[in-house]
């Protein structure tokens, strides 16, 4: 009986042992390309603003459009009362007409040896003059009016019809009708993008839309050190429905050449004094498990990225039951 009863407990040791391998769980993690998606939530905005103003100084006698209101290109949008500036125009105009006679007169005296040549060249001078001063006057006669440069809507009216106006003071700001999705990233993550990448939008009032990326910044925000990229909706025609800072899903999926080991993240024991992977690995040529570091590339919700090389070696790794498992397989 003693010895039935040792040879069945050393059964039970047996079989317990084979349960606990049983238990082990491996994949083998091969060295690919580092592809994936960033996902982020950014703002919708207008790509491109502008503050309009007079050059010229004198009382708002026209304003054709309101806050909120859309317009045409080429559309008159706002004028000057513009009697003092036509008067000044048509007085250079007439002193121009007189400069020019005052030459036609000055060349047959020449003809006549009657006037000399220095009396000529002062008269021609004085036409060039006055052309100049005529028409710096045509141009801010012209510039009594603002027209609308592209179709847009207008953001903000910053003042009211009657008042004086001063030159370069701002008379309306308006916004181009093109939209653009704000978002913020990494230094990592700018450097896996590129101008002209095509990117899926998600808003909540239209739904999936196709964007492009515009703009990526040469500088990242000095508070946040995130870049901020801009991602163009070319396609967005209705206007009813998009509000500026509206929330906006933005999916930008990317390949890169750099190389790393997809490790899930069920396999990570730990994380070593210099921020390095530690995971229970069977290294190539390796008959045994033994703990490994890795240096880490990037991490989501489902994997950690090791950074490898394209040549290096697969590794086996243990990804389940490591917990019970010592260093040399002990």
């Amino acid at each position: 009986m003693k010895l039935f009863s040792i040879v069945f407990t050393l059964f039970l040791i047996a079989q317990t042992g084979a349960s606990v391998a049983q238990s082990f769980e491996t994949e083998v993690l091969r060295a690919e390309k580092f592809s994936g998606t960033i996902n982020r939530t950014g703002k919708l905005d207008f790509r491109r603003t502008l503050s309009l103003s007079f050059k010229s100084s004198g009382y708002l006698t026209l304003l054709n459009v309101d806050e909120g209101q859309y317009f045409h290109k080429g559309q008159l949008l706002a004028s000057l009362d513009i009697t003092e500036l036509k008067e000044a125009k048509n007085s250079l105009y007439a002193q121009l007409m007189q400069a020019k006679r005052e030459v036609k007169r000055m060349s047959q005296l020449m003809e006549n040896k009657l006037a000399s040549e220095r009396e000529l060249d002062n008269a021609i001078t004085q036409v060039e003059t006055i052309r100049a001063g005529y028409q710096v006057a045509y141009y801010n006669l012209e510039k009594a009016q603002i027209n609308a440069p592209f179709a847009g809507v207008v953001l903000a009216r910053k003042t009211e019809l009657g008042e004086l106006q001063s030159p370069g003071q701002e008379v309306l700001k308006i916004a181009k009708l093109e939209w653009v999705v704000k978002v913020e990233l990494t230094g990592q993550e700018v450097s896996q993008i590129q101008l002209n990448q095509k990117v899926s939008v998600s808003l909540n009032t239209i739904g999936i839309v196709e964007g492009i990326i515009s703009k990526i910044p040469a500088t990242s925000n000095a508070n946040s050190n995130l870049f901020t990229i801009e991602v163009l909706l070319p396609k967005i025609d209705s206007t009813a429905t998009m509000i500026a800072g509206q929330l906006a899903g933005v999916s930008i999926s990317f390949d890169s050449e750099l190389f790393v080991y997809r490790l899930p993240i069920s396999a990570l024991t730990g994380i070593n004094e210099h921020g390095h992977a530690l995971v229970i690995a069977q290294l190539q040529g390796s008959e045994t498990f033994n703990k490994e570091s890795f240096e880490v590339f990037q991490l989501d919700n489902d994997f950690l990225y090791l950074k490898a090389e394209r040549n290096d070696d697969p590794l086996e790794i243990m990804t389940h039951g490591w917990q019970q498992y010592s260093d040399g397989g002990k």
